[in-house]
């Protein structure tokens, strides 16, 4: 079992960088919406790590940087904090999880909301990830 301070980290083996990851996972990589965010996730053989995270706003809904950078905030934190029911589900079966988040709305969101919008995206995504293999 890790420590709680390192459970609810979002570390850099957790981030989704690779272009050759991201582009394979836009091209290959099935996706839906729920409310303002359509994610986008591809399952891969390869098991470490089992879960890998990014996010992207739109900058033709928010012109400055300022705010993008507070939604990315929000959706991070949100997302490190509700994590790791899906993470633990993947290391059982022994796959990893690619995973991209995009903002669409128009206004900033409040932390509650995307909160709540993220828990419900981590459980459908644990529900897909019953049904894989």
């Amino acid at each position: 079992m890790q420590s709680v301070t390192k459970q609810f980290t979002l570390g850099k083996q957790e981030r989704l960088k690779s272009r050759k990851i991201i582009e394979q996972l836009f091209g290959e990589g099935k996706k839906f919406m729920v409310s303002s965010f359509r994610i986008f996730y591809l399952f891969d053989e390869i098991k470490y790590p089992p879960l890998q995270f990014g996010v992207g706003i739109s900058t033709k809904n928010f012109k400055k940087a300022v705010d993008r950078n507070r939604i990315k905030r929000i959706i991070k934190e949100a997302y490190r904090l509700q994590k790791l029911p899906l993470q633990e589900k993947l290391k059982e079966k022994k796959m990893r999880l690619n995973i991209f988040f995009i903002y669409s709305g128009k206004e900033l969101p409040g932390y509650k909301e995307t909160y709540s919008t993220i828990g419900l995206i981590l459980d459908k995504m644990n529900k897909i990830t019953d049904e894989v293999k």
